[in-house]
């Protein structure tokens, strides 16, 4: 298969992101500007604007209605895919690292880096049409690389600098890496979760 070269940020890219039919690719870079694609021939659909930093994760409601995106302007975006309209914006006080919505698109967590004498923490919002309407609650710890839904929402599966990923708001589970976890992945059912990590490892 012939690969698809994708031009169009400015600076190096954070994150990509299929929505669930695969046929959309959202990317993520430090240029400020989440993007939208044609997954089959690299089309550029559009740019969403509002950003005023580095944009590190983003991800797409199971209908491929909205987009969520976090940055280090110390904020969290939800977006109307096909409009590019800005819907809502969560603020924080430091930088929003990963944001990941739950089954149902009902609930989005949010991870945010430590700051200043701000730890990082672990946000959970409720996305209604109302901004007056959002609830959230955090929980500290080391910094939060990435920070995903678990089956039927009951827990969120988290993966930072103590080398650990864990499942909070039940026992918590820890990966057993030596070193920082940098990336964190679920299977399509919820199941099972990966994590990758700077000991050179990968575990499920």
């Amino acid at each position: 298969m012939r690969p698809i070269l994708m031009k169009g940020h400015e600076r190096p890219l954070t994150f990509l992101k299929y929505n669930r039919d695969g046929d959309l690719l959202f990317s993520c870079a430090k240029d400020h500007n989440p993007t939208v694609w044609f997954a089959d021939n690299g089309e550029r659909l559009g740019t969403y604007r509002g950003h005023n930093g580095a944009v590190w994760c983003c991800d797409v409601s199971r209908d491929s209605g909205r987009l969520i995106t976090g940055s280090a302007d110390q904020s969290a975006k939800l977006w109307n895919v096909q409009t590019g309209q800005q819907l809502y914006t969560f603020n924080f006080d430091s930088p929003a690292r990963s944001v990941d919505f739950s089954v149902g698109d009902k609930l989005a967590v949010i991870t945010t880096d430590p700051f200043m004498e701000l730890p990082s923490a672990i946000h959970v919002k409720r996305i209604a049409k109302d901004p007056s309407q959002q609830t959230g609650e955090s929980r500290p710890q080391g910094r939060i690389k990435r920070a995903i839904w678990g089956p039927l929402n009951n827990t969120i599966i988290s993966a930072g600098e103590d080398a650990t990923g864990k499942l909070l708001r039940e026992s918590d589970k820890e990966s057993g890496h030596k070193k920082t976890v940098t990336s964190l992945a679920k299977s399509a059912d919820g199941s099972h979760f990966l994590t990758g990590s700077l000991d050179k490892s990968a575990r499920v």
